[in-house]
């Protein structure tokens, strides 16, 4: 058989991912915020693209503001002489405006003083040396007539970095010192932590390891007190010098901070040499120090969530779900603007331009509407299967996995995993994100149907907040009650359930609870 090239045709289907089929994957996994930076610069890179609403285009009223104020005709301005204002402007206005408010003027006004001061209080100034404007308080405006800028009087507040940069420059009169400090309050994070050997400082900079941790003690004797240190331990060390604190029995019990989170007075009685009631003085004491001495300058700011979804409650006792309005994009094909750009264009780079600018238009105005589609398909089913936890509360939560959804709604997971992430639902019970909802499956000892790990997790929670000092509950005795109440569970996933809670063990509780209570007494 010979073997030779051929060309041949041959007529097939497949499934392609075009660059607007990417596109609207994209689409749907992104987030509010997400959203709107993608649709800014779909809007400032296709002309026929139009903003509805604030959140990208000047609002009516501005616009309006803006031609009036471009429409409005030029004055010119004469300084007024003296005595000759009051006459000039109400020679004008007096008559039309008592005619408007039905009364003379001074009844309705209080009459204006002069702009100039007085003669007599001009004579009396001139031998103070204080000028004629000073005794009113303000400043005379300039030459120009502007008005000054008032952006420039508004304080900015100072970062951390900024505050040690300062005090640095007092500090440290020598320049290679300063050097050396700059790099240090660089390797500082917002908490006032160092988070960069000094060896790494030292050898980055070719400076000795000596000088270095010399000039990392002048940084942390500046302000906020702790800050440079690089552990908690230094930190309050710092902190207790400070305060003239930090005794040999201090030292012992800050370099045994894990006793300390363990509430092992009696272990730290002994390694301090003094009794239970000096141990316990000495952890309030640590108590009101500051562990992040970098958050006086202020944390990241806060990102607020925006429900996609608002789930109410209808008068029938379902429940009555909607996209929420304002998270929504406003997105518009400007159809006349388009026409007229159509109509204008003569050579064919502008119009191959208008035409692919149209198509992607279009497109991503149906990519746009077949997201919010989506996710309205999916909240209505998660809503639908979850009805109990809506009513009821966390113990009614059932287990779900995206497959249960995928099938109910006749989609892939992953499109449901997709519309899941970053979209938020707004409850009568609270914000929840969608992934929420979806949790693993723990079985039941009758065979009956599966509980929701949210659920176990819920409960497991509230029999450790309502043991009693006397009865701490172990691992194991949550397990029994549990099973008591037909949920089958192994005690190690208790175990990772209670840590994911960031609930200490039974034998650190019943210590908490017991220095609490001898705190109390």
């Amino acid at each position: 058989m010979a073997i030779s090239n051929k060309l041949m045709m041959r007529q097939g289907q497949a499934l392609v991912m075009t660059p607007q089929l990417l596109q609207a994957i994209k689409l749907l996994q992104f987030s509010n915020l997400e959203l709107s930076n993608f649709l800014h610069d779909e809007l400032e890179r296709n002309p026929l693209l139009d903003a509805e609403g604030a959140d990208f285009a000047p609002t009516e009223q501005t616009a309006s503001a803006e031609g009036d104020a471009g429409d409005a005709p030029a004055r010119e301005f004469e300084e007024p002489r003296d005595g000759d204002w009051a006459q000039d402007s109400l020679s004008v206005d007096a008559a039309s405006l008592s005619a408007d408010l039905g009364t003379e003027v001074g009844n309705a006004f209080e009459a204006d003083g002069p702009a100039v001061a007085p003669a007599a209080a001009t004579a009396a100034m001139e031998g103070t040396g204080l000028s004629a404007t000073s005794w009113t308080g303000a400043s005379g405006a300039g030459g120009d007539g502007e008005t000054p800028n008032l952006e420039a009087y508004i304080a900015s507040a100072a970062t951390l970095h900024e505050s040690l940069e300062e005090q640095l420059a007092l500090a440290c009169p020598d320049a290679r010192r300063r050097f050396i400090g700059r790099a240090i309050i660089d390797a500082i994070d917002e908490n006032g932590y160092l988070r960069e050997q000094i060896g790494d400082i030292a050898a980055r900079l070719g400076a000795s390891p000596e000088e270095t941790e010399a000039v990392l003690t002048i940084i942390q004797g500046f302000d906020p007190c702790g800050v440079g240190a690089r552990d908690l331990a230094e930190c309050l060390a710092i902190q207790l010098r400070e305060r003239d604190r930090f005794d040999p029995a201090m030292q012992i019990f800050v370099a045994n901070l894990a006793l300390v989170a363990k509430r092992d007075f009696a272990q730290l009685s002994r390694l301090c040499g003094v009794d239970e009631e000096d141990v316990a003085d000495m952890a309030m004491e640590v108590r009101r120090l500051d562990p992040k001495p970098g958050r006086v300058f202020g944390d990241a700011p806060v990102q607020t969530v925006v429900a996609d979804v608002i789930v109410r409650a209808a008068g029938d006792g379902s429940w009555h779900v909607e996209l929420n309005s304002d998270a929504l994009p406003r997105v518009l094909l400007n159809h006349s603007y388009a026409a007229t750009v159509s109509a204008t264009a003569k050579s064919d780079t502008d119009k191959s331009f208008i035409s692919t600018c149209m198509l992607n238009a279009n497109w991503l105005l149906k990519s746009l509407e077949q997201r919010q589609r989506t996710i309205l398909k999916v909240a209505s089913e998660i809503v639908r299967l979850q009805d109990a936890f809506l009513a009821k509360g966390v113990e009614h939560l059932r287990p779900l996995n995206l497959r249960t959804i995928a099938d109910a709604i006749g989609m892939h997971e992953s499109t449901v995993s997709r519309v899941t992430s970053n979209k938020y639902m707004m409850t009568p019970r609270g914000i929840f994100e969608l992934k929420y909802f979806f949790s693993a499956s723990i079985a039941t000892t009758s065979g009956a149907a599966a509980h929701s790990a949210e659920a176990v997790r819920f409960k497991i929670k509230q029999m450790i907040e309502k043991e009693s000092p006397d009865d701490i509950l172990s691992d194991d005795a949550i397990v029994a009650r549990l099973k008591a109440a037909d949920i089958d569970i192994a005690r190690r996933t208790v175990a990772k359930y209670r840590d994911s809670l960031r609930i200490p063990s039974s034998v650190d509780r019943r210590r908490q609870k017991t220095s609490a209570l001898r705190q109390q007494a």
